[in-house]
């Protein structure tokens, strides 16, 4: 007797893997790029560029010049690991005990990125200090008025590097209005020279990760139409069994 052929069975959607696995890298990219956003350490403090560094160290030159007074920044990791030196003397000079600067005043911040298991939060403090001359209320005028130039806390968490060379920059002016030193002389500039656009200070999202949600948004879009793809099969492969399925059977 010969046995009647049996209509095939519909395959298994061979789209549902890879849907799965396009989830799962969509999930790796997003992970994998929060947790190693920074330097791929999760607690390294970035410094000032190279460029920031060169443009601010003789605008502080000009500032001593003009006032008497030597300017200068440092900007440190917890533990007082220090990140990034410099002063009107140069990048990677410090100010505090050079026969140079009888007078100086720094600013200092300490910036804290906790690794991914603490519960702590980024943190940053930012302090003023100067030589014996200026006094305690001289230096909190000036450590407070950085806020006026948009320089808080939250501002050196999300780009610290950028953040020291703006403050110490900002030194100068902010040391005149307690009037503990005249107006710094207006920093000359070459007329064929074209200033550089500073860094926007507002959210860091996008600046940081702008490459991660594109790659996200490339790979929501595959699985869109891989799933889109895979319901379609899978209705045809529905379709062909029943139109294989002898009349009168469920």
């Amino acid at each position: 007797m010969t046995t009647a052929k049996q209509p095939a069975k519909p395959k298994q959607n061979a789209g549902v893997w890879v849907v799965w696995v396009v989830l799962g890298l969509i999930v790796v990219v997003c992970v994998g790029g929060s947790l190693f956003n920074r330097d791929s350490g999760g607690t390294a403090v970035p410094g000032p560029a190279a460029d920031e560094r060169a443009d601010t160290v003789p605008l502080l030159a000009q500032a001593t010049a003009s006032q008497g007074i030597c300017y200068g920044w440092r900007l440190e990791e917890s533990f007082l690991s220090p990140v990034s030196v410099g002063s009107n003397l140069g990048d990677g000079v410090a100010v505090e005990e050079d026969d140079r600067c009888p007078r100086w005043v720094l600013v200092r911040a300490r910036v804290t990125y906790p690794s991914e298991s603490s519960e702590s939060s980024d943190s940053a403090s930012v302090t003023v200090t100067g030589s014996g001359d200026f006094s305690r209320s001289d230096l909190y005028a000036v450590e407070t008025g950085l806020t006026r130039f948009g320089l808080h806390e939250d501002v050196f968490v999300d780009d610290p590097g950028w953040a020291i060379c703006r403050a110490a920059v900002a030194l100068p002016l902010l040391v005149a209005e307690t009037g503990a030193a005249p107006p710094a002389a207006t920093p000359s500039a070459d007329p064929g020279a074209v200033a550089a656009p500073l860094p926007d200070t507002g959210s860091d999202f996008w600046r940081d990760r702008w490459g991660t949600v594109l790659a996200a948004a490339g790979l929501l879009l595959v699985a869109t139409l891989l799933i889109t793809v895979g319901f379609v099969q899978r209705g045809r492969q529905r379709a062909a069994a029943s139109a294989g399925r002898p009349r009168g059977t469920r």
